[in-house]
């Protein structure tokens, strides 16, 4: 369910958060506002479903501020986290090309706002555009990699090597300097951390308890701090 809060983002956050997107970042100014013209804001509270795996394929999303998770649940109810998706992202857009069901879930893991693009008016958009097709390709093929990279890991590394793997690269994408460390500016429960690695909350639990005694890794407040990255990058 749509979560209620304070008002509308303004047009020029809106703008700024696009153009976070490597899609949406080469565009130009007037081709921004046309979309924003025709697209709509939609609010999230955490852990709301956005989109559930089969449902039919009719838009693209573009976090504005929060993030989701990408992922899917087998047969048995394990879950597997494909992707974590944070401000100037995008996501939807295979449904959003083809029509075709969605392939994944997508829920927030924190309260998120993203900006809603219907495949009605991005379609003749894309076809006043065609520039932005080799754009957009390049979009997919970068998620498909990240896909492939995921999936390689659960079959050749085990846990704690899974686990470092994850860390480093939610460093990358959202760590800031904290005294002698870098802290991840993501709030992660040890449920969503399991299902990034595929693995059970005990399991991660007792390697992140490991890593914390050996004075690899801290927690602040719920974030993690990578003290000694260099320990996690050897493995």
């Amino acid at each position: 369910m749509p979560a209620s809060g304070p008002s509308r983002i303004a047009a020029s956050a809106k703008r700024e958060a696009l153009l976070g997107s490597a899609f949406f970042r080469s565009m130009q100014p007037e081709e921004i506002d046309e979309i924003l013209a025709f697209a709509t804001q939609r609010r999230f509270a955490r852990g709301t479903l956005l989109m559930g795996k089969g449902e039919p394929g009719s838009s693209l999303m573009a976090v504005l501020a929060g993030r989701v998770r990408i992922g899917n649940v087998s047969t048995d109810g394990k879950e597997v986290t494909l992707n974590v998706i944070g401000p100037g992202e995008i996501f939807g857009e295979i449904a959003l090309l083809d029509g075709k069901p969605r392939s994944a879930d997508v829920t927030a893991i924190e309260d998120t706002t993203v900006l809603v693009v219907e495949r009605k008016d991005f379609l003749p958009f894309l076809l006043r555009h065609d520039t932005l097709v080799e754009r957009l390709l390049v979009v997919l093929c970068d998620r498909l990699r990240r896909t492939s990279g995921a999936l390689e890991d659960l079959a050749l590394f085990e846990l704690p090597a899974r686990l470092a793997r994850v860390l480093l690269k939610l460093a990358t994408d959202y760590g800031r300097p904290a005294g002698a460390g870098l802290r991840i500016g993501l709030k992660l429960s040890q449920r969503d951390l399991a299902n990034l690695v595929a693995s059970t909350r005990e399991s991660v639990n007792k390697q992140l308890r490991l890593w914390r005694e050996a004075g690899i890794i801290d927690v602040d407040d719920n974030h993690i701090v990578l003290l000694r990255r260099a320990d996690l990058e050897a493995l």
